[in-house]
């Protein structure tokens, strides 16, 4: 049975809401006033980095969160709520859903993937699940380990995927995954313009969460200096 809140969020917006500690908007207070913009523009729901944003877009907003918590360890390439710690860390924050890297690489701490599954089912059982992959395989793996969706937030973003987006070849990879998977496939990763949102949507999304484009400012001015450039070298 679809998890209530991805059938509150078919065919909707989710906006991601971060900034890293290297970024300019770095701040909760930011998150929280960032994500109330993204409600008042029609989101649906959040995607949020840490306890103490999840905690600041519940203050200023009553859209459910997708949570997770990036922490780098030296023992592996997954960043993406790595760990249990991080796992509590979220669940803990009061999301509706925790979001995990569930590629095949080898987890920090040597942690097993369906280790932390059956622990989030055991101690949280209300909150969702969504798996971050990379590939129509990964998606496959999820859906057998029990998560509530996968995302294809991952593609283009491990060695193995370099250089590709979900968009390439008017999204077959989105097609093959909404295919291959019964449960719900959420369209993310490098969606830059509402009409590829609407194009993800129409291949098989069951919703899309769209960051960089809407709250990143430091990139979206870089697409404008950079296209400024361009004609000036071209002129």
């Amino acid at each position: 049975m679809t998890h209530p809140v991805l059938q509150q969020w078919k065919n909707q917006l989710i906006v991601s809401c971060q900034a890293l500690e290297d970024e300019p908007l770095h701040s909760s207070f930011i998150m929280g006033r960032m994500a109330l913009a993204a409600k008042a523009g029609g989101a649906a729901g959040i995607r949020a980095n840490s306890a103490s944003d999840i905690n600041e877009i519940k203050k200023q907003t009553n859209l459910p969160v997708i949570g997770i918590r990036k922490k780098v360890y030296p023992d592996s390439d997954v960043f993406i709520t790595p760990t249990l710690e991080e796992i509590v860390e979220i669940a803990e924050s009061g999301a509706e859903m925790i979001a995990v890297d569930a590629t095949n690489r080898k987890r920090p701490k040597d942690e097993k993937i369906e280790t932390q599954i059956a622990f989030i089912r055991e101690k949280y059982s209300s909150i969702a699940l969504m798996a971050d992959v990379s590939s129509l395989e990964e998606a496959i793996d999820a859906e057998k380990l029990g998560f509530d969706c996968v995302s294809t937030t991952l593609i283009g973003y491990t060695k193995e995927t370099e250089g590709q987006s979900l968009a390439d070849n008017d999204f077959e990879l989105l097609r093959a995954i909404t295919d291959a998977v019964s449960i719900p496939v959420v369209a993310e990763g490098k969606i830059s313009t509402p009409e590829l949102a609407g194009d993800a949507l129409e291949n098989g999304a069951h919703c899309v969460v769209v960051g960089s484009a809407i709250t990143r400012p430091q990139l979206i001015t870089k697409t404008f200096y950079d296209q400024i450039v361009k004609t000036e070298a071209g002129s």
